[in-house]
Protein backbone atom coordinates (compact mmCIF):
# COMPACT_ATOMS: atom_id res chain seq x y z
CA UNK A 1 0.00 0.00 0.00
CA UNK A 2 3.19 1.92 0.51
CA UNK A 3 3.26 2.45 -3.63
CA UNK A 4 0.01 3.71 -3.76
CA UNK A 5 0.04 6.44 -0.93
CA UNK A 6 3.37 7.51 -3.22
CA UNK A 7 1.12 7.11 -6.25
CA UNK A 8 -1.32 9.28 -4.90
CA UNK A 9 1.18 12.45 -3.54
CA UNK A 10 2.50 12.36 -7.47
CA UNK A 11 0.65 15.85 -8.64
CA UNK A 12 -2.73 15.57 -10.15
CA UNK A 13 -2.98 11.98 -9.94
CA UNK A 14 -5.53 11.95 -7.21
CA UNK A 15 -7.24 14.87 -8.18
CA UNK A 16 -7.82 12.93 -12.04
CA UNK A 17 -8.96 9.62 -10.35
CA UNK A 18 -11.35 11.53 -8.22
CA UNK A 19 -12.49 13.37 -11.00
CA UNK A 20 -12.76 10.72 -13.99
CA UNK A 21 -14.51 8.19 -11.21
CA UNK A 22 -17.19 11.28 -10.63
CA UNK A 23 -17.94 11.97 -14.12
CA UNK A 24 -18.26 8.53 -15.01
CA UNK A 25 -20.59 7.63 -11.98
CA UNK A 26 -23.90 8.27 -14.17
CA UNK A 27 -22.69 4.76 -16.30
CA UNK A 28 -23.58 2.89 -13.19
CA UNK A 29 -27.04 4.49 -13.08
CA UNK A 30 -28.19 5.13 -16.46
CA UNK A 31 -29.69 2.02 -17.33
CA UNK A 32 -31.08 1.59 -14.53
CA UNK A 33 -32.89 4.69 -14.54
CA UNK A 34 -33.96 4.58 -17.72
CA UNK A 35 -35.16 0.82 -17.15
CA UNK A 36 -37.48 2.03 -14.18
CA UNK A 37 -38.80 5.29 -15.89
CA UNK A 38 -39.45 4.19 -19.18
CA UNK A 39 -41.34 0.75 -17.65
CA UNK A 40 -43.22 3.28 -15.52
CA UNK A 41 -44.50 5.52 -18.49
CA UNK A 42 -45.19 2.73 -20.87
CA UNK A 43 -45.79 -0.17 -18.46
CA UNK A 44 -43.53 -2.76 -20.34
CA UNK A 45 -40.14 -3.97 -19.59
CA UNK A 46 -39.81 -5.15 -23.17
CA UNK A 47 -40.31 -1.10 -24.01
CA UNK A 48 -38.20 -0.34 -22.01
CA UNK A 49 -35.12 -3.20 -23.29
CA UNK A 50 -36.00 -1.64 -26.52
CA UNK A 51 -34.64 1.68 -25.43
CA UNK A 52 -31.78 0.33 -23.51
CA UNK A 53 -30.74 -1.83 -26.50
CA UNK A 54 -31.11 1.80 -28.33
CA UNK A 55 -28.58 3.38 -26.05
CA UNK A 56 -26.04 0.39 -25.89
CA UNK A 57 -25.66 -0.11 -29.46
CA UNK A 58 -25.30 3.81 -29.84
CA UNK A 59 -22.97 3.84 -27.29
CA UNK A 60 -20.85 0.72 -28.99
CA UNK A 61 -21.04 2.53 -32.50
CA UNK A 62 -19.56 5.73 -31.03
CA UNK A 63 -16.62 4.49 -28.53
CA UNK A 64 -13.67 4.49 -30.39
CA UNK A 65 -15.12 7.58 -32.64
CA UNK A 66 -15.69 10.09 -30.11
CA UNK A 67 -12.46 8.91 -28.37
CA UNK A 68 -10.48 9.60 -31.68
CA UNK A 69 -12.11 12.78 -31.81
CA UNK A 70 -10.17 13.94 -28.98
CA UNK A 71 -6.81 13.53 -30.97
CA UNK A 72 -8.62 15.94 -33.92
CA UNK A 73 -10.64 18.63 -31.68
CA UNK A 74 -8.78 18.06 -28.51
CA UNK A 75 -9.85 16.37 -25.08
CA UNK A 76 -11.94 19.60 -23.53
CA UNK A 77 -13.32 20.17 -26.99
CA UNK A 78 -14.75 16.51 -27.44
CA UNK A 79 -15.53 16.14 -24.14
CA UNK A 80 -17.75 18.77 -23.67
CA UNK A 81 -19.88 18.37 -27.07
CA UNK A 82 -20.81 15.16 -26.04
CA UNK A 83 -21.29 16.04 -22.26
CA UNK A 84 -23.53 18.76 -23.16
CA UNK A 85 -25.20 16.54 -25.85
CA UNK A 86 -25.96 13.51 -23.60
CA UNK A 87 -27.22 15.40 -20.64
CA UNK A 88 -29.60 16.82 -22.75
CA UNK A 89 -30.89 13.39 -24.31
CA UNK A 90 -31.47 11.69 -20.85
CA UNK A 91 -33.36 15.24 -20.06
CA UNK A 92 -35.13 14.70 -22.47
CA UNK A 93 -36.19 11.23 -22.09
CA UNK A 94 -36.99 12.15 -17.86
CA UNK A 95 -39.16 15.56 -19.02
CA UNK A 96 -40.75 14.99 -22.27
CA UNK A 97 -43.81 12.73 -22.56
CA UNK A 98 -42.81 10.47 -25.90
CA UNK A 99 -43.98 7.44 -27.95
CA UNK A 100 -41.71 4.31 -27.63
CA UNK A 101 -39.63 5.09 -30.88
CA UNK A 102 -38.90 8.71 -29.72
CA UNK A 103 -37.64 7.29 -26.48
CA UNK A 104 -35.14 4.80 -28.80
CA UNK A 105 -34.13 7.88 -30.62
CA UNK A 106 -33.28 9.92 -27.58
CA UNK A 107 -31.62 6.76 -25.65
CA UNK A 108 -29.54 5.76 -28.95
CA UNK A 109 -28.58 10.01 -29.27
CA UNK A 110 -27.62 9.54 -24.45
CA UNK A 111 -25.36 6.28 -26.18
CA UNK A 112 -23.72 7.72 -29.17
CA UNK A 113 -22.93 11.12 -27.39
CA UNK A 114 -21.68 9.06 -23.82
CA UNK A 115 -18.44 11.03 -22.90
CA UNK A 116 -15.41 9.11 -23.50
CA UNK A 117 -13.89 9.98 -19.95
CA UNK A 118 -12.48 6.65 -19.40
CA UNK A 119 -10.15 6.39 -22.84
CA UNK A 120 -9.02 10.33 -21.74
CA UNK A 121 -8.23 9.22 -18.77
CA UNK A 122 -6.95 6.59 -19.38
CA UNK A 123 -4.56 7.90 -22.14
CA UNK A 124 -3.14 10.98 -20.31
CA UNK A 125 -2.13 9.04 -17.52
CA UNK A 126 0.99 7.94 -18.97
CA UNK A 127 2.06 11.33 -19.50
CA UNK A 128 1.36 11.60 -15.66
CA UNK A 129 3.28 9.20 -13.42
CA UNK A 130 6.93 7.65 -14.63
CA UNK A 131 6.99 4.18 -15.79
CA UNK A 132 7.05 2.60 -13.02
CA UNK A 133 4.04 3.92 -11.46
CA UNK A 134 1.83 3.31 -14.49
CA UNK A 135 1.16 -0.57 -14.13
CA UNK A 136 -0.05 0.26 -10.14
CA UNK A 137 -2.14 3.77 -11.52
CA UNK A 138 -4.07 1.12 -13.96
CA UNK A 139 -4.50 -1.50 -10.84
CA UNK A 140 -5.72 1.74 -8.81
CA UNK A 141 -8.15 2.65 -11.37
CA UNK A 142 -9.94 -0.23 -11.75
CA UNK A 143 -10.21 -1.27 -7.95
CA UNK A 144 -11.35 2.24 -7.87
CA UNK A 145 -14.13 1.93 -10.52
CA UNK A 146 -15.99 -0.84 -8.53
CA UNK A 147 -17.03 2.33 -6.40
CA UNK A 148 -19.18 2.63 -9.21
CA UNK A 149 -20.97 -0.38 -9.53
CA UNK A 150 -20.96 -0.55 -5.70
CA UNK A 151 -23.09 2.75 -4.79
CA UNK A 152 -24.40 4.02 -8.13
CA UNK A 153 -27.45 1.37 -8.43
CA UNK A 154 -27.86 1.76 -5.38
CA UNK A 155 -28.29 5.82 -4.93
CA UNK A 156 -30.60 5.35 -8.33
CA UNK A 157 -33.17 2.81 -6.96
CA UNK A 158 -33.25 4.86 -3.89
CA UNK A 159 -33.90 8.03 -5.91
CA UNK A 160 -35.71 6.54 -8.56
CA UNK A 161 -38.48 4.54 -6.40
CA UNK A 162 -39.14 6.49 -2.82
CA UNK A 163 -39.02 9.91 -4.87
CA UNK A 164 -39.67 9.64 -8.85
CA UNK A 165 -37.93 8.50 -11.83
CA UNK A 166 -37.79 11.62 -13.04
CA UNK A 167 -35.92 13.00 -10.38
CA UNK A 168 -33.66 9.91 -10.90
CA UNK A 169 -33.41 10.82 -14.59
CA UNK A 170 -32.40 14.51 -13.57
CA UNK A 171 -29.96 13.36 -11.09
CA UNK A 172 -28.17 11.53 -13.74
CA UNK A 173 -27.99 15.00 -15.31
CA UNK A 174 -26.52 16.99 -12.86
CA UNK A 175 -23.93 14.34 -11.73
CA UNK A 176 -22.87 13.92 -15.24
CA UNK A 177 -22.22 17.75 -15.51
CA UNK A 178 -20.94 18.43 -12.67
CA UNK A 179 -18.25 15.79 -12.69
CA UNK A 180 -17.81 16.17 -16.56
CA UNK A 181 -17.21 19.67 -15.76
CA UNK A 182 -14.52 18.83 -12.90
CA UNK A 183 -12.55 16.07 -14.99
CA UNK A 184 -12.86 18.73 -17.97
CA UNK A 185 -11.70 21.44 -16.13
CA UNK A 186 -8.24 19.34 -14.42
CA UNK A 187 -5.42 21.29 -15.37
CA UNK A 188 -3.79 17.58 -16.49
CA UNK A 189 -6.16 17.93 -19.79
CA UNK A 190 -4.95 21.05 -20.57
CA UNK A 191 -1.10 20.49 -20.16
CA UNK A 192 -1.36 17.40 -22.67
CA UNK A 193 -2.07 17.21 -26.64
CA UNK A 194 -3.16 14.13 -28.10
CA UNK A 195 -1.54 14.39 -31.55
CA UNK A 196 -3.77 13.59 -34.75
CA UNK A 197 -3.76 10.04 -35.67
CA UNK A 198 -1.92 9.39 -39.07
CA UNK A 199 -3.65 5.94 -39.36
CA UNK A 200 -6.94 5.62 -40.72
CA UNK A 201 -9.75 4.65 -38.61
CA UNK A 202 -10.23 1.09 -37.19
CA UNK A 203 -6.10 0.18 -38.01
CA UNK A 204 -5.54 0.01 -34.56
CA UNK A 205 -7.19 -3.02 -33.92
CA UNK A 206 -4.02 -5.01 -36.50
CA UNK A 207 -2.06 -4.40 -33.31
CA UNK A 208 -2.38 -8.15 -31.67
CA UNK A 209 -2.68 -6.89 -28.31
CA UNK A 210 -5.37 -4.26 -28.92
CA UNK A 211 -7.27 -6.82 -30.76
CA UNK A 212 -6.40 -9.18 -27.52
CA UNK A 213 -7.71 -6.84 -25.23
CA UNK A 214 -10.65 -5.99 -26.91
CA UNK A 215 -11.84 -9.79 -27.39
CA UNK A 216 -10.79 -10.42 -23.72
CA UNK A 217 -12.75 -7.72 -22.78
CA UNK A 218 -15.71 -8.32 -24.33
CA UNK A 219 -15.70 -12.46 -22.38
CA UNK A 220 -14.84 -10.63 -18.93
CA UNK A 221 -17.84 -8.03 -18.75
CA UNK A 222 -19.73 -10.85 -20.72
CA UNK A 223 -19.19 -13.15 -17.60
CA UNK A 224 -20.08 -10.24 -15.17
CA UNK A 225 -23.63 -9.25 -16.93
CA UNK A 226 -24.39 -13.06 -16.94
CA UNK A 227 -23.62 -13.00 -13.24
CA UNK A 228 -26.02 -9.90 -12.72
CA UNK A 229 -28.70 -11.27 -14.54
CA UNK A 230 -28.26 -14.77 -12.79
CA UNK A 231 -28.23 -12.91 -8.90
CA UNK A 232 -30.93 -10.94 -9.83
CA UNK A 233 -33.14 -14.19 -11.03
CA UNK A 234 -31.87 -16.10 -8.08
CA UNK A 235 -33.13 -13.61 -5.34
CA UNK A 236 -35.29 -11.18 -7.43
CA UNK A 237 -35.09 -7.51 -8.06
CA UNK A 238 -36.34 -6.38 -4.72
CA UNK A 239 -34.29 -8.75 -2.55
CA UNK A 240 -31.84 -7.43 -0.29
CA UNK A 241 -29.50 -10.26 -0.83
CA UNK A 242 -29.47 -9.56 -4.94
CA UNK A 243 -27.51 -6.20 -3.78
CA UNK A 244 -25.67 -7.27 -1.09
CA UNK A 245 -24.09 -10.26 -3.10
CA UNK A 246 -23.34 -7.76 -6.05
CA UNK A 247 -21.31 -5.42 -3.43
CA UNK A 248 -19.55 -8.75 -2.42
CA UNK A 249 -18.70 -9.49 -6.22
CA UNK A 250 -17.37 -6.11 -6.33
CA UNK A 251 -15.70 -6.02 -2.91
CA UNK A 252 -13.47 -8.94 -4.13
CA UNK A 253 -12.41 -6.94 -7.26
CA UNK A 254 -11.67 -3.67 -5.58
CA UNK A 255 -9.38 -6.02 -3.27
CA UNK A 256 -7.83 -7.89 -6.05
CA UNK A 257 -7.03 -4.81 -8.14
CA UNK A 258 -5.45 -3.04 -4.82
CA UNK A 259 -3.54 -6.64 -3.86
CA UNK A 260 -1.95 -7.04 -7.68
CA UNK A 261 -0.48 -3.45 -8.48
CA UNK A 262 2.84 -4.45 -7.38
CA UNK A 263 3.02 -7.41 -9.31
CA UNK A 264 4.59 -7.25 -12.82
CA UNK A 265 2.96 -8.30 -15.79
CA UNK A 266 4.08 -10.79 -18.18
CA UNK A 267 2.53 -12.83 -20.97
CA UNK A 268 0.98 -15.20 -18.45
CA UNK A 269 -0.85 -12.63 -16.15
CA UNK A 270 -4.15 -12.51 -18.55
CA UNK A 271 -4.63 -16.62 -18.22
CA UNK A 272 -3.57 -16.17 -14.63
CA UNK A 273 -6.27 -13.57 -13.74
CA UNK A 274 -8.81 -15.06 -15.64
CA UNK A 275 -8.73 -18.20 -13.94
CA UNK A 276 -9.28 -16.96 -11.08
CA UNK A 277 -12.68 -15.41 -12.05
CA UNK A 278 -13.32 -18.93 -13.88
CA UNK A 279 -12.68 -20.68 -10.80
CA UNK A 280 -15.27 -18.88 -8.53
CA UNK A 281 -17.79 -19.01 -11.31
CA UNK A 282 -17.55 -22.18 -11.76
CA UNK A 283 -17.76 -22.88 -8.23
CA UNK A 284 -20.49 -20.93 -8.57
CA UNK A 285 -23.13 -23.53 -10.25
CA UNK A 286 -22.78 -25.79 -7.12
CA UNK A 287 -25.52 -24.27 -5.31
CA UNK A 288 -27.89 -21.22 -5.29
CA UNK A 289 -27.63 -20.70 -1.33
CA UNK A 290 -26.92 -16.68 -0.81
CA UNK A 291 -23.38 -17.39 1.22
CA UNK A 292 -22.54 -20.00 -0.95
CA UNK A 293 -22.87 -18.05 -4.02
CA UNK A 294 -21.81 -14.90 -2.35
CA UNK A 295 -18.26 -16.59 -1.40
CA UNK A 296 -17.87 -17.95 -4.95
CA UNK A 297 -18.40 -14.27 -6.28
CA UNK A 298 -15.89 -13.34 -3.97
CA UNK A 299 -13.13 -15.05 -5.24
CA UNK A 300 -14.06 -14.95 -8.94
CA UNK A 301 -14.18 -11.29 -8.28
CA UNK A 302 -10.34 -10.80 -7.00
CA UNK A 303 -9.55 -11.60 -10.49
CA UNK A 304 -11.57 -8.88 -12.21
CA UNK A 305 -10.11 -5.61 -11.45
CA UNK A 306 -6.66 -7.13 -11.81
CA UNK A 307 -7.65 -8.45 -15.30
CA UNK A 308 -9.04 -4.91 -16.69
CA UNK A 309 -5.65 -3.96 -15.00
CA UNK A 310 -3.92 -5.89 -17.87
CA UNK A 311 -6.05 -4.90 -19.83
CA UNK A 312 -5.36 -1.10 -19.61
CA UNK A 313 -1.46 -1.45 -19.82
CA UNK A 314 -1.20 -4.14 -22.84
CA UNK A 315 -3.19 -1.47 -24.60
CA UNK A 316 -1.12 1.36 -23.56
CA UNK A 317 2.12 -0.60 -24.13
CA UNK A 318 1.16 -1.41 -27.67
CA UNK A 319 0.04 1.36 -29.32
CA UNK A 320 1.49 5.10 -29.83
CA UNK A 321 0.25 8.15 -28.13
CA UNK A 322 -1.96 9.24 -31.01
CA UNK A 323 -3.91 6.09 -31.01
CA UNK A 324 -4.48 5.28 -26.94
CA UNK A 325 -7.58 7.29 -27.17
CA UNK A 326 -8.88 5.11 -30.39
CA UNK A 327 -7.74 2.28 -29.00
CA UNK A 328 -9.26 2.65 -25.69
CA UNK A 329 -12.42 3.20 -27.75
CA UNK A 330 -12.55 -0.33 -29.43
CA UNK A 331 -11.72 -1.71 -26.02
CA UNK A 332 -15.00 -0.08 -23.77
CA UNK A 333 -17.15 -0.76 -27.56
CA UNK A 334 -16.02 -4.74 -26.84
CA UNK A 335 -17.05 -4.48 -23.28
CA UNK A 336 -20.37 -3.23 -24.28
CA UNK A 337 -21.30 -5.84 -26.93
CA UNK A 338 -19.76 -8.37 -24.41
CA UNK A 339 -22.35 -7.51 -21.29
CA UNK A 340 -25.01 -7.57 -24.43
CA UNK A 341 -24.37 -10.98 -25.51
CA UNK A 342 -23.80 -12.04 -21.76
CA UNK A 343 -27.08 -10.66 -20.11
CA UNK A 344 -28.72 -12.55 -23.71
CA UNK A 345 -27.19 -15.52 -23.29
CA UNK A 346 -27.82 -15.45 -19.59
CA UNK A 347 -31.78 -14.24 -20.02
CA UNK A 348 -32.35 -17.35 -22.59
CA UNK A 349 -30.51 -20.05 -20.18
CA UNK A 350 -32.57 -18.78 -17.20
CA UNK A 351 -35.77 -19.22 -19.25
CA UNK A 352 -34.92 -22.90 -20.00
CA UNK A 353 -32.93 -23.95 -16.86
CA UNK A 354 -33.44 -21.32 -13.95
CA UNK A 355 -31.28 -18.63 -12.10
CA UNK A 356 -28.68 -21.65 -12.51
CA UNK A 357 -28.66 -21.26 -16.28
CA UNK A 358 -26.99 -17.70 -15.95
CA UNK A 359 -24.02 -18.69 -13.97
CA UNK A 360 -22.99 -21.65 -16.42
CA UNK A 361 -23.24 -18.90 -18.79
CA UNK A 362 -20.76 -16.72 -16.85
CA UNK A 363 -18.29 -19.57 -15.97
CA UNK A 364 -18.58 -20.56 -20.16
CA UNK A 365 -17.79 -17.14 -20.56
CA UNK A 366 -15.08 -16.80 -18.25
CA UNK A 367 -13.24 -20.12 -19.57
CA UNK A 368 -13.71 -18.93 -22.95
CA UNK A 369 -11.29 -15.89 -21.86
CA UNK A 370 -8.91 -18.23 -20.26
CA UNK A 371 -8.60 -20.24 -23.07
CA UNK A 372 -7.98 -17.20 -25.70
CA UNK A 373 -5.64 -15.92 -23.21
CA UNK A 374 -3.24 -19.26 -22.52
CA UNK A 375 -3.15 -20.12 -26.39
CA UNK A 376 -2.39 -16.47 -27.44
CA UNK A 377 -0.20 -15.80 -24.57
CA UNK A 378 2.39 -14.56 -26.88
CA UNK A 379 -0.09 -12.13 -28.28
CA UNK A 380 0.39 -10.38 -24.72
CA UNK A 381 3.48 -8.05 -24.35
CA UNK A 382 5.91 -9.02 -21.83
CA UNK A 383 6.05 -5.69 -19.19
CA UNK A 384 7.91 -6.86 -16.53
CA UNK A 385 11.25 -5.53 -17.83
CA UNK A 386 10.20 -3.11 -19.87
CA UNK A 387 8.71 0.55 -19.94
CA UNK A 388 4.59 -0.02 -20.40
CA UNK A 389 4.30 3.79 -21.53
CA UNK A 390 2.88 4.26 -25.51
CA UNK A 391 4.99 3.78 -27.96
CA UNK A 392 6.60 7.28 -29.13
CA UNK A 393 4.99 9.11 -31.89
CA UNK A 394 6.95 9.87 -35.03
CA UNK A 395 6.32 13.94 -34.06
CA UNK A 396 7.22 15.68 -30.91
CA UNK A 397 4.04 15.88 -28.46
CA UNK A 398 3.78 19.57 -26.98
CA UNK A 399 3.31 19.28 -23.39
CA UNK A 400 2.53 22.63 -21.87
CA UNK A 401 3.82 23.31 -18.23
CA UNK A 402 2.13 24.73 -15.83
Amino acid sequence: MAGYRDLLRTPGVGRIIAAQLTARFPSGMTSLAVLLHVEHITGSYGAAGLVLAAASIGQAIAGPITSRWMGLWGMRRGLTLTMLVCAASIAGIALLSLPLPAFMAFGMLAGLSTPPVQPAGRTIYPKMVNSRQLTPLFSLDASLQEIIWILAPVVVTFVSTQISTVVGLLAIVVILLAGGSWFISSPELGQVRIPRSRRRFGKVLSRPPVLLATFVGFLLIGACAAVEAGVVATFGEGGIEAGLVLAVFSIGSLGGGLISGGIPIGRWAMARRMGIVMLGLVVTTVSLNVWWIGGSLLVAGIGVAPAFAVISAMTTASVKFSDTAEAFGWVNTGQLIGAAAGSAVAGFLIDGLGPAGSYWTAAMFAAAGLLVSAVFHRGFPDLRHRDPSPLPDTEPVRTIMS
